[in-house]
């Protein structure tokens, strides 16, 4: 597979996985974003789950209210 298409396969993941997670809530995604690993309602929540499970690779991010196009 071309970097191309590895690229548009990590991508592709990357959105459904995103898509298929809470809105407005914190979410933490393995390392290369195939998976949604943890999630709550806080950044500490989400980082004791992180913690218990002994995963030290994973990253936090917070998603939006909703998936609507937005502005800056």
């Amino acid at each position: 597979m071309g970097i191309i298409a590895r690229d548009t396969v990590q991508s592709d993941t990357r959105l459904s996985v995103l898509q298929s997670a809470p809105l407005n809530a914190w979410i933490a995604l393995s390392d290369d974003e195939s998976r949604l690993v943890a999630q709550g309602d806080t950044y500490e929540e989400v980082a004791v789950q992180l913690e218990k499970m002994g995963d030290e690779t994973s990253f936090l991010v917070k998603t939006p209210p909703s998936w609507s196009l937005l502005s800056v």
